[in-house]
């Protein structure tokens, strides 16, 4: 009964940092700007995620270690620097990006300038990392993530056209814009295949104690927790289809994307939207944050994790610190962190290829995966990923450019 009720509040709570302002954001783009002809992007960038959670697990499960730690183990500090370093780069920038998200979400309920929360907020977040153990951050700020079930609330009372949104699963090259939303059909899957949400996943199951005989709970929870958040990032887009697109209103800011409730929840359309924004933002930033933490200790051999005293690894908690100081200190320098949030999404996409290749060794290796290696159709779904990856990590940049 107790693993069913984890795995229950696995799956509930992984909307909590799946929902956040790059899912958000780009979701809110893309059906202001094309309607539901996007919709294939968020549900193919859902499954290229769950396979690779899935996968993520399956070593943490069986081999006891992390995706960072095995990199380095397998491959050796020489090639893990560089990739290493752009994600943790990638990662306090999009911390930024998160707490400027949040900040935002209070300033649509009081009217103050967002640059007044963001101290407040990133001394909240370091203080749940310092004292919260795993449970606390994953299951309490995962249940209060439920929150952003709204956008899927407000896309099923607006009444889509049932015919209009079966066919965006469909992908069909638009009449206008072609730069446009090829940017943004690739910048979606930028905003959901994170890699810090891989090495936190398996950091996860590192911290759950979840072995072999269990990767049925792992499997459950990667297609499950993840097709519950690409739900709720299809009911963003299909929300801004309905209500933004018909009024042609862009999403150029979290201000803009706040009017879509209003159709479906009238005067607690703002402080609604604000509320899955800032819970959703600050959850992310959390888990940013601690992941950082995750890789930094993972890799250098130090002693890591959230059900850890703070005192026994110094290290690991140190790195948390350093990750909230930093970004607050970007964040303060008043970027628009829907921009900022554009340009990590255009940037994941970038390292994405670095992030995926070492999987098709990993999962080939009975020192990992034990007898659970992949098969010719995993080891076909990461070969043609790590293609497609490095097509779209050379274009996305110009894609940008000129359409972003």
């Amino acid at each position: 009964m107790g693993v069913l009720l984890d795995l229950a509040l696995g799956v509930v709570t992984s909307v909590a940092g799946f929902v956040e302002v790059g899912s958000i954001s780009t979701a809110a783009q893309a059906g202001s700007e094309f309607r539901f002809a996007l919709l294939w992007a968020v549900a193919l960038a859902g499954v290229i995620l769950a396979l690779l959670a899935e996968m993520s697990g399956r070593v943490a499960a069986v081999s006891h270690r992390t995706i960072a730690g095995a990199v380095r183990e397998r491959f050796g500090i020489h090639f893990q620097i560089l990739p290493l370093t752009a994600e943790l780069l990638l990662d306090v920038l999009l911390l930024s990006a998160e707490l400027g998200g949040a900040a935002i979400a209070i300033k649509l309920i009081t009217g103050v300038g967002f640059q007044w929360w963001i101290l407040p907020l990133a001394l909240v977040a370091w203080t749940v990392l310092r004292t919260g153990s795993f449970k606390l951050i994953e299951d309490g700020i995962g249940l209060l993530g439920l929150v952003t079930l709204s956008f899927v609330a407000s896309a099923w009372r607006v009444h889509p056209d049932a015919a209009q949104l079966t066919s965006g699963f469909i992908p069909t090259i638009p009449d206008h814009n072609v730069v446009r939303y090829s940017f943004l059909a690739i910048s979606i899957v930028g905003a959901t295949v994170s890699p810090y949400l891989l090495n936190f996943y398996a950091s996860g199951t590192v911290e759950e104690k979840l072995t072999e005989n269990k990767l049925w709970v792992n499997r459950t929870t990667a297609f499950l927790g993840i097709g519950f958040g690409i739900v709720v990032s299809m009911g963003v887009l299909v929300t801004a289809a309905v209500v933004l697109a018909p009024r042609q209103i862009q999403v150029n800011s979290y201000e803009q994307a706040a009017l879509m409730f209003v159709p479906a929840f009238g005067r607690w359309a703002v402080g609604l939207f604000a509320a899955a924004l800032g819970i959703g933002c600050f959850g992310a930033a959390v888990e940013i944050a601690l992941n950082g933490g995750y890789v930094i200790a993972q890799v250098l051999g130090w002693r890591w994790g959230a059900d850890k005293s703070r005192s026994s690894a110094r290290g690991f908690s140190a790195a948390m610190t350093a990750m909230v100081v930093i970004a607050s200190a970007i964040a303060l320098l008043g970027f628009d962190p829907l921009q900022v949030t554009m340009i990590c999404v255009a940037l994941t996409v970038v390292i994405m290829p670095a992030v995926v290749l070492p999987f098709l060794v990993l999962m080939n290796d009975p020192a990992y995966v034990g007898r659970h290696t992949s098969g010719i159709l995993g080891n076909g779904f990461l070969a043609v990923v790590t293609v497609a990856g490095a097509v779209m990590a050379l274009i996305i940049i110009p894609l940008e450019i000129f359409g972003g």
